[in-house]
Parts: structure tokens; sequence; C-alpha cells
């Protein structure tokens, strides 16, 4: 099956998957079991398996899947084969903690290029990661084509805009904003507060079962 056509509740759970296979490696483990998968990830053996089946005959009956090859053939869909380079525009609090947070080491992706508007902070930089005045962005962002979005969410639709001006494709917005982008541009809206709120609602009104 085309990796076009693999739903996309199924695309988000490979990272998921990728990362734990990762860790199996490291460890020196030869095989898994989807009933192991499912204990460490979190979802249904059910559910593991359909999502593998889009991709043919990943494990046997009986043995369960071969870590190195899975994680090889997962790495290769994941793209994990090269480094995906990222800006972060907004090195404030939240910025901060994505520059000093090592993504290269579960994922092959590195934040090389920081962007803000406080000229304290233009010039220096955060765990190697240069920071440029947010006016720069068309000299700086050549070759880079996802960004992660902290700044402040009066300023998001404009800088979302440079953005898309540039070349941008992906943005992972951290803002309150639900920004507006062209269709050939995706964005993943994380919103802290609502997510917190969200929890809290659940845990009042669904509270799990107690063993």
């Amino acid at each position: 099956m085309q990796q076009n056509k693999i739903p996309q509740a199924t695309a988000k759970r490979l990272p998921l998957y990728y990362r734990f296979l990762n860790n199996l490696n490291q460890q020196g483990k030869k095989r898994v079991s989807s009933k192991e998968l499912s204990e460490a990830v979190k979802v249904d053996s059910a559910t593991i398996r359909r999502d593998f089946s889009y991709f043919g005959a990943l494990g046997k009956k009986g043995y369960g899947y071969n870590v190195e090859y899975l994680l090889g053939f997962f790495r290769s869909t994941l793209d994990h084969h090269e480094v995906t380079e990222v800006a972060l525009i907004g090195a404030g609090n939240l910025g901060t903690a994505f520059l000093k947070y090592s993504f290269l080491k579960n994922n092959n992706i590195r934040i090389s290029k920081a962007f803000d508007a406080d000229e304290r902070k233009v010039g220096s930089d955060i765990d190697g990661v240069p920071i440029y005045h947010i006016d720069d962005l068309s000299e700086q962002l050549d070759g880079i084509r996802v960004a992660i979005l902290t700044v402040p969410s009066t300023e998001a639709e404009v800088i979302t805009e440079n953005l898309v001006k540039e070349g941008i494709n992906g943005i992972l917005n951290f803002t309150p904003a639900r920004i507006t982008v062209p269709n050939h541009v995706r964005v993943h809206h994380i919103d802290l507060a609502v997510e917190l709120q969200a929890l809290v609602y659940f845990l009042k009104h669904y509270p799990l079962d107690k063993e």
C-alpha cells in the first residue's frame, strides 16, 4: 500500500514505535512481540498489527518482530537516514526549553537556527543554536522547511505569513492562535493550556478504574 494511503492516525503513531524500537535495539534486544510493544507504547495489540499491516509483512506469527529489521524499516519510512533542519521562531522561555532539548538523541531532527525580536538575544546562541533577528528570516531560512512557532499569539499570523513566503511548509504551532495557511502547508497546533484544561476535565468527569 502506498504511503500516502496510510491513515493519519497510523502515521502519528510511527514515531512512537520508532522511539521504542530504538531503545530496544540499544539494549541489544533482537525481537519483540506485539504484546510487548502494546504494553510499552500504550497502544492495543490489534491496532499495532493493523498499523504494521499497511507496510506489508513486517513480522511472523509466533515469532513477533525482528527489532533491527523493524527499526531500519521505520528509519527509512520516517526519513531518519537524513537530518531535518528546523527553525525555532521565538526564543522566550518555551523556545529556550526547545533549544536545550536534544531532538537528535532519539530523532534525526535538529533545531539549527532560532529567531527573536529581542535585540539582547540576537547575535548570541543557546546550546550552540545561533539566534537571528526575526527580520532576517528571508536571509537565514534557506533550505529549512519546518518551523516551531513559540511567539506571542498577537504576532503569530503575521510571522506565519512570512514563514510561508520563505518556503516553510510545516509548522508546529505552540501559540493559542489558529493561524491560517495555504493548502500546501501543514500546521500542527499544540495549545498546552487547552490540553491541561482537558486533562483536568477528564479527571473530574471520566475517572479511571482503580484496581
